[in-house]
């Protein structure tokens, strides 16, 4: 009798008419079923009316997720989705393909407002910013016109049919697709969708920003060898190891070249650049625009990847200046040594940067810029970096919760946000980047 008072009905399939509310973190907006229970509705917009179908959840649980299957009253921000693949239970990869270009960024911007609110206690006026989302360069489009701005596309393998596709949202099912709106023209251009993958798990494809580099990335399935490959653009290829599952060259170069502020990186093992063609440029742009680097500043980049942040800075902190960048990814270190080697004042340490930056000695820099991983830098390292001293702090950050989360333990202690931007480099997803630039409050006299 328990387990029978014990377990709950699933709602997976139940309808509600619902109110659409505000929009919320993570691609969906806000509602409430009549009986109070808050509903996570993924293909709707604030102020819609909509049938929403279950997706997720159970009697008694503290949310549903949901898709609004029927519009019953549109939003003057919505618009037929460009994609053919979006749509409830279609292809995952899109949050916003149903939004305006204008109201994708004014919605992204009320999720960072929220979060600045909610975590940070921070309203835009305090965090200096004026609200807005600024498209890169060449991204404002009219509405039904989609950026074809992913240089890395990761695709999944229909494993009955061997077709390429994206999954499908909170799925490991795949939506065969024969092409994605979003995908760089250099990815485009290289027709995986074109070809079977029989025995292949995934695909990932590169095409790199300043080059013409292009590479692709194996996974096969457990036991399955693999296939000749052979794309329409030439193409360098390297396999994920079932036994190690590390990168392992197949046939052409091991990394792409990428570029970025006047300088090439190179990149190796599909490791981490930003996937927008502007972002690199965008981001530093911000950084260095935020730090203003003098001649002879010491310098930290935390999470450095291949160095992007480092080199800008080195360039400007000059022969007199130092750069010590930490990265706990072995092969993102040896990319950052070579693509730094050309600065003698530039040191490269490998490790997790709460265990290596207590590790070196340092007690007081000029200038820090981090860029940690979505989780964030978290109240440890924050702390640490407090006490440095550093007359700037530039936060990069994809996750606007874990920057919020993070400003808040700088202000305790004792730095304070001048200035943030935000940047929509991640069109018709709910990501967005952004920059914020910190400085110590100062004491009363």
């Amino acid at each position: 009798m328990q387990a029978d008072s014990d377990s709950k009905n699933s709602l997976v399939g139940e309808e509600y008419e619902v109110e659409v509310g505000p929009v919320a973190h993570g691609g969906h907006c806000i509602a409430r079923t009549s009986e109070g229970q808050v509903l996570f509705v993924r293909h709707t917009l604030p102020g819609e009316r909509v049938i929403a179908r279950v997706t997720e959840g159970e009697e008694g649980a503290r949310f549903l997720r949901a898709d609004a299957v029927t519009i019953i009253e549109a939003s003057k921000d919505r618009i037929e989705a460009p994609c053919p693949f979006a749509g409830p239970g279609r292809c995952g990869g899109c949050d916003w393909q149903h939004a305006k270009p204008g109201a994708q960024r004014r919605l992204k911007g009320e999720v960072i407002a929220e979060q600045l609110q909610h975590l940070a206690g921070l309203t835009p006026e305090e965090a200096g910013w004026d609200g807005t989302v600024m498209p890169a360069d060449g991204d404002k489009l009219p509405a039904g016109e989609v950026p074809a701005w992913r240089t890395r596309v990761q695709y999944a393998v229909d494993a009955s049919t061997g077709e390429a596709g994206l999954r499908r949202h909170r799925s490991h099912e795949v939506e065969v697709i024969d092409r994605c709106l979003i995908a760089a023209e250099g990815v485009t251009e290289l027709g995986i969708e074109k070809r079977t993958w029989d025995g292949m798990a995934s695909i990932e494809a590169i095409a790199a920003t300043g080059s013409q580099d292009r590479q692709v990335i194996l996974t096969p399935r457990p036991g399955m060898r693999l296939p000749i490959v052979e794309l329409d653009k030439p193409v360098s290829v390297q396999r994920i190891g079932e036994k190690d599952g590390a990168v392992h060259r197949v046939h052409g170069r091991a990394f792409v070249r990428e570029r970025a502020d006047d300088r090439t990186y190179r990149v190796g093992d599909g490791g981490f650049w930003q996937v927008h063609p502007k972002a690199a440029d965008t981001l530093v742009r911000a950084v260095m625009q935020g730090l203003l680097p003098r001649k002879g500043d010491m310098a930290l980049d935390l999470y450095c990847g291949v160095g992007l942040f480092a080199g800008a800075i080195a360039d400007r902190v000059g022969d007199k200046g130092a750069v010590l960048g930490i990265e706990s990814g072995k092969r993102a270190v040896e990319d950052a040594r070579h693509n730094l080697s050309g600065f003698d004042r530039v040191r490269i340490e490998q490790g997790k940067v709460e265990s290596v930056l207590p590790r070196t000695g340092i007690d007081e820099v000029d200038l820090i810029v981090l860029d940690p991983p979505r989780a964030g830098a978290g109240k440890q390292t924050v702390r640490h970096l407090s006490g440095l001293g550093a007359r700037r702090i530039a936060y990069v950050a994809c996750d606007p919760a874990a920057l919020a989360r993070d400003l808040g333990y700088f202000r305790e202690g004792g730095y304070k946000v001048r200035m943030l931007r935000a940047f929509d480099l991640f069109p018709m997803t709910h990501h967005v980047e952004c920059v914020a630039i910190l400085e110590p409050v100062k004491k009363e006299a």
